[in-house]
């Protein structure tokens, strides 16, 4: 794949397991990649948990990602509640 893709950039931890040993350079660039990853899998836990996303069933491409969008929007809106009333209430 290095060969086929060469602008190709690997967003996995490396672990010191496999390395050997991190650097303070790699454990700052894991930790921004672990910050970026749990933001991300958080909405998504909020959209399968609050609005049965665990399954879904087959509807046709075009209203599956109509209701997924739909979800991830108001997910979006869910966790960022507190901000938002908070520029509503003085």
């Amino acid at each position: 794949m290095a060969k086929a893709a060469k602008w190709r950039k690997c967003f996995r931890a490396h672990l010191v397991k496999e390395v050997g040993s991190v650097d303070e350079a790699q454990r700052g660039k894991n930790r921004n990649k672990s910050r970026i990853r749990s933001r991300v899998e958080h909405v998504f836990g909020v959209v399968k948990r609050l609005w049965g996303f665990g399954k879904v069933r087959y509807r046709g491409l075009q209203k599956n990602a109509t209701r997924a969008f739909t979800a991830l929007a108001l997910a979006n809106i869910y966790l960022s509640r507190q901000r938002l009333m908070a520029q509503v209430r003085p």
